[in-house]
């Protein structure tokens, strides 16, 4: 794709010209279709995941900044990221179904189970705002330290070496 083309598709994205979407289908859909097929393996699931990836694009098409990312690195992320959350409710819905009809699902007893481990949002809420963003990205989220670099325009290292000091303080919790 050339960049001037690229640059006439971000422009008519910044001023809602319909004619954005039309473009970016036409020079995107099948590598994006192809980046969550992957992730789903599920054509249909894949399919649904495509359409709303686009929605999801001309939304937050003024959110975009080249300086950032790339278009296509924006469009990934965001196919990415509608694809995992597709499949999620996708199984989600499935094991729902299957659970239905089993009436011997081991239940184990609650003194079984570590009672102050069961929360962790809520512990890691606790934490400093700037360790809960990058847990928040990387574990609730599914970006990989890149993208949540990216995402929150933190340095690399930074996010690294968040993460490590956010994980050792629920270390704290977790094994007192």
């Amino acid at each position: 794709m050339s960049f001037i083309l690229e640059d006439r598709i971000v422009a008519l994205l910044k001023d809602g010209d319909k004619r954005a979407l039309n473009l970016l289908y036409e020079n995107y859909s099948d590598s994006l279709y192809g980046s969550i097929l992957k992730v789903t393996r599920n054509e249909e699931v894949a399919q649904d995941a495509l359409q709303e990836t686009f929605v999801k694009v001309w939304k937050n098409s003024k959110k975009y900044d080249p300086k950032k990312a790339r278009l296509f690195t924006w469009l990934f992320r965001i196919a990415r990221n509608t694809a995992i959350d597709k499949l999620r409710s996708f199984n989600n819905r499935f094991e729902k179904e299957i659970q239905i009809d089993k009436s011997d699902v081991y239940i184990l007893p609650s003194t079984s189970l570590n009672q102050d481990v069961l929360d962790l949002k809520e512990h890691v809420g606790r934490l400093d705002q700037k360790y809960q963003e990058v847990l928040q990205a990387l574990f609730f989220e599914g970006l990989t330290q890149q993208e949540a670099s990216e995402e929150l325009d933190i340095p690399l290292g930074t996010i690294k070496s968040r993460l490590k000091i956010g994980l050792r303080e629920l270390k704290k919790v977790y094994s007192p």
